[in-house]
């Protein structure tokens, strides 16, 4: 999961063809989307990051940052696509609003939460187990077969958690209630994501259902914050600038750029090459945490991160591999 409101991914048998691209753009815009999504864990990090005294509590964060960018999407329809909001239903408009509570609070919101103790590194390796849970999801509520190489990617990621979250993880541990954030967090993005793909009535124009779901997320953030009494403990003028960039950053590249480029990308590059994010994000996660935050990165950090992103990349591998053949039988 990476920390912005993605479309699934979902294409039409009309939406195979792929509309002509240069390879340099489509190159550039998969190394944006890998900067971009990598980097979102480490922003998230300084905003919420208590030890700083200059924070903003997690889900305030997450009402802040989505009533910003979900204003400016909902602005970007009203130029371009207006008659989209026309046709708007009601039903519509709920379940994009319950996907979005799914996605942007049980999704980002506890994650933000949990990063207040967890390293961002680690954070995004966790959460790289999206693909797992949606396998699992599937499975358990909608009854889908798994793949016997999903379900060697499901048990070597299960492996590589292991590792990362064992006594030895890092100097001092790390914090339960942040552990079982992180490893809830995914659990709602994933059941989200499928119940819109399956269920949820959607518009026609997705934009329309990213303003939505960021408008909603907003909102869910908003009360939320206020049961847990984070607005009260906002100080405004002690918000540095590192925090104002990095939620800068966050609406605007991570929620707005990120969000564009990819669904440009799945209209020009295969689904296969796009989805390398997910195993391409967390490497860079890493790094840059080490990089910037310093971060320490151990070895078993290591080790447990080349474990969960090698599950990860074969539960994708195979589920590319099935989209494939099921675009052959049906060719047939």
């Amino acid at each position: 999961m990476a920390n912005t409101t993605r479309p699934s991914g979902r294409r039409s048998s009309s939406a195979e063809r792929l509309a002509p691209a240069s390879g340099l753009l489509i190159a550039a815009a998969l190394v944006l989307i890998y900067i971009v999504w990598g980097t979102t864990y480490l922003a998230i990090r300084v905003v919420v990051d208590p030890d700083a005294g200059e924070a903003i509590p997690p889900f305030a964060m997450v009402a802040i940052r989505f009533a910003l960018a979900g204003a400016a999407m909902l602005a970007l329809v009203f130029v371009f696509a207006r008659n989209a909001l026309r046709s708007l239903t009601r039903k519509q408009i709920r379940d994009q609003a319950i996907v979005g509570i799914a996605l942007n609070v049980g999704g980002l919101g506890v994650t933000s939460f949990g990063e207040q103790t967890i390293p961002s590194g680690i954070t995004a390796l966790l959460i790289a187990l999206l693909p797992i849970w949606v396998a699992i999801i599937s499975r358990v509520v909608y009854g889908d077969r798994i793949a016997p190489l999903t379900a060697v990617g499901i048990a070597i990621g299960i492996i590589g958690v292991g590792i990362l979250v064992s006594p030895n993880a890092g100097e001092q541990g790390l914090d339960p209630l942040g552990l079982a954030c992180i490893l809830f967090s995914p659990l709602s993005w994933g059941g989200g994501s499928i119940w819109s793909q399956r269920r949820a009535a959607t518009p026609a124009d997705p934009r329309v259902a990213v303003a939505i779901q960021m408008l909603a997320g907003s909102a869910g953030g908003a009360i939320v914050a206020l049961l847990l009494g984070e607005w009260g403990a906002i100080r405004a003028e002690s918000i540095g600038p590192d925090v104002i960039f990095a939620l800068f950053y966050l609406v605007t590249v991570g929620s707005l750029l990120a969000y564009n480029v990819y669904t440009w990308l799945l209209r020009v590059a295969p689904f296969g090459l796009v989805s390398t994010y997910a195993y391409v994000n967390p490497v860079v996660a890493v790094f840059a945490g080490s990089l910037i935050l310093r971060e320490p990165i151990s070895t078993q950090i290591l080790i447990g991160g080349a474990v969960v992103v090698a599950g990860v990349a074969l539960i994708i591998t195979a589920r590319n591999r099935a989209s494939r053949a099921a675009k052959g039988a049906a060719a047939h």
